[in-house]
Order: structure tokens, then C-alpha cells, then sequence
């Protein structure tokens, strides 16, 4: 397989001298460059913890995650996760694309973690801050061993990813799935290649992700797909979305949410520079819908969702599976209230099984 030539004893590469406090209180081993990343920097550091814990107050409909890897090659103008490298004295911009911190001993140290007699066997989720599939796994291998630790303790898990290395490993995720719950999720939101390449320039292109949609379903296993994110003026139109909706659906995806953008502090900035050289057209739209905060204008999100609503359910998606409460007030109820970031499609999520243990070592973002 062409991910095979990219394996660690492909090169060393070792780099002297770039340690930096951040990336020194993670465990920094080494940092590491290899020509099949060009312009891409490893940090490779040993983990003291695998398991994270989500907070109470999160509506996510998950209380564990691991995160194998931090900062992400697919380089998505729009990623949420890019304000966590700036914890690391690192940036949330190029760097987040560029700088990437691998955790080489992850899966040691979760069996380790799994094995304790404090764990629950709660649902854990993959992919949730950054892609577990991105480019370095075909050179760091770290899901083999991570799917082999969740399911021999028993534990079910679920996978959200853009990647398409995931089919290296479905054999393995199939056998899993034969002694705990999975879910898979892929993440997808552009019909066109051309835009899809301009603001995520390190993805698989949208056939390529359909495709693995189909791989999944083919292997026996669910796979839900996240409309996430819809762009204000890009891909909101309604002849954008049927199309999507309908190679979504022909891929036979288990279940669809639909996500506008967010723009955090860290994530907005990097964005809007893309916008600016992309499309400066729309620049004052985007400061008109995005002026109150993160999330977009109230009145651009029902506006979306009415335009949505009625696609979904004549693709037979009009449940998303998995919801956060919506904390309504009258306006919505959860069955009819606009998907948010706390929505998971059918077959991409485990749902939790009940309140969370936690684990001796103090549980992080990374």
C-alpha cells in the first residue's frame, strides 16, 4: 500500500535543537522532518496520559476522547482545534498546519489506562479535536494499536475522520466491532473539489471520502457523515447542498447532520485571511453574520435550517442520531431545533452509557 513507504524506518530526519517549553512539558523525544512531508515537522513526545476527559458541562454526546496527534496536515482554514496549539508557543495558523506533535507511545499507555480497575468501559471518541487519520498516521501507525487496546478491554469507541488512510484499517475496526460498539463518522462538506482544495488543501477530495463512506458500509459497519462546516455564500446554496445530499445518500450513509461555521478566536483570524485572498467579496457578509462571537447570527442559522430541514428528510435523514440537549426555551424542541456542534449523525457515535469515571492521572486537551 502507498502509505507503507512512509513508515518510521522510512528516514530519521532527526532535527537538533528546536525543543520549546510547550512542546518540553508534553515529553518532547525529538522533532522530526522526512521528505514524503514536505514542510511538515513532527514533535514526537511520550505521553504521560491517553484518556482526556470532556467536561461535565459539555453537551457533546461523549465523556472520553484520545487524541493521538495535535496540530493537523489537512490544514483546514476553518478547524476549531487551531487555538490548542497556541498552548504549546506555538501558533494557531501555519504552525497548527505544519508543526505536528505525535504522542509515539499512545497506545502503551492507554491499555495501561483501560486496564485500571476504575474504568468503566465507557464510550471513548477519536476525532473530535484533531483528525486521527491525517497524513502522519501513515507514517506513526498509532490506531492499530489504539483500536486493538479499546477493544480488548472491551471498550466501545467511535471514529469521526476526513481521512481516507481509515480503510488501511477497517479489517481491524470490522473485527472490533465483533466484541464492542463502533460508530464511524466522516466529515464532509463540499460538493466541489475546486473549493473543497482551496480551503482544506490537505484533504482527500470529496469522491475520495464518498468512496470511503461506501467502504465502510461495504465492511458491515455505520458510517454517519457531518455536513460540518456549511460556509455562509460558499456551499449554503440549495443547489450546493441537494447535490452533496445526494452523493451522501447514494454512498448509503447511516445518518447526516448539517453544521454551519463557527469562528473561534484563533481559528477566525486564519479564516478570514483565507476569505480575504479567496473571496474579499464576501468579507462583509461574514463580519455582519459572525459580528456577535463564534457562532453565526441567529437569524442566518434558522434561515439554514429551513433550508436544510426539508433536504434531509427527503433523503431519509431527518433524524441526526445523536443530540446535546438544546437547552430550548420555546422555540425549538430537540427533535426539530437546528443541528449544532453537539450533534453526531446516526452510526458515527457510541452513546454514553452513563456517568463518568475518571482515571487517576489528570486527564488533558492532548
Amino acid at each position: 500500500m502507498r502509505w507503507d513507504g512512509q513508515a518510521t524506518n522510512a528516514d530519521d530526519g532527526a532535527l537538533p535543537g528546536l525543543e520549546r517549553p510547550g512542546l518540553a512539558r508534553l515529553g518532547l523525544v525529538r522533532s522530526v522532518r522526512t521528505p514524503e512531508f514536505a514542510g511538515v515537522t513532527f514533535h514526537e513526545v511520550l505521553a504521560r496520559t491517553a484518556l482526556s476527559k470532556v467536561p461535565e458541562a459539555s453537551r457533546m454526546p461523549f465523556r472520553w476522547t484520545v487524541n493521538p496527534y495535535r496540530g493537523c496536515s489537512h490544514a483546514c482554514a476553518y478547524c476549531f482545534a487551531r487555538p490548542t496549539h497556541e498552548y504549546l508557543d506555538l501558533d494557531a495558523g501555519a504552525d497548527f498546519d505544519s508543526q505536528v506533535v505525535v504522542k509515539t507511545n499512545v497506545d502503551q499507555v492507554l491499555r495501561a489506562e483501560l486496564a485500571r480497575p476504575s474504568w468503566r468501559r465507557e464510550p471513548v471518541a477519536l476525532g473530535t479535536n484533531t483528525d486521527p487519520y491525517q497524513r502522519a498516521e501513515g507514517r506513526y501507525r498509532l490506531m492499530p494499536g489504539i483500536i486493538a487496546a479499546l477493544a480488548d478491554s472491551g471498550t466501545p469507541f467511535s471514529i469521526l475522520t476526513k481521512g481516507t488512510l481509515l480503510r488501511r484499517d477497517l479489517p481491524r475496526i470490522a473485527e472490533a466491532a465483533g466484541r464492542v460498539e463502533v460508530g464511524l463518522g466522516v466529515s464532509l462538506s463540499f460538493a466541489d473539489a475546486a473549493l473543497q482544495q482551496s480551503v482544506e488543501p490537505g484533504t482527500p477530495t470529496p469522491k475520495a471520502r464518498l468512496d470511503l463512506v461506501r467502504a465502510v458500509r461495504a465492511a458491515g459497519l455505520p458510517c454517519g457523515v457531518m455536513v460540518a462546516p456549511v460556509l455562509p455564500w460558499l456551499t449554503d446554496s440549495t443547489d450546493h447542498l441537494t447535490r452533496l445530499l445526494d452523493a451522501i445518500a447514494d454512498a448509503g450513509a447511516t445518518g447526516v447532520t448539517v453544521i454551519p461555521l463557527r469562528l473561534k478566536p484563533g481559528t477566525r483570524e486564519w479564516y478570514l485571511r483565507w476569505l480575504r485572498r479567496e473571496h474579499p467579496d464576501r468579507v462583509a457578509g461574514y463580519e455582519r453574520v459572525f459580528a456577535r462571537g463564534a457562532a453565526a447570527h441567529a437569524g442566518y442559522r434558522d434561515w439554514l435550517w429551513r433550508r436544510v430541514r426539508p433536504l434531509l428528510g427527503e433523503r431519509g435523514f431527518a433524524g441526526s442520531g445523536h443530540r446535546g440537549g438544546s437547552g430550548a426555551t420555546g422555540r425549538h424542541d430537540d427533535a426539530l431545533r437546528p443541528h449544532d456542534d453537539a450533534d453526531y449523525p446516526a452510526g458515527s457515535m457510541v452513546a454514553p452509557t452513563g456517568a463518568g469515571a475518571t482515571v487517576p492521572a489528570s486527564p488533558t486537551l492532548f
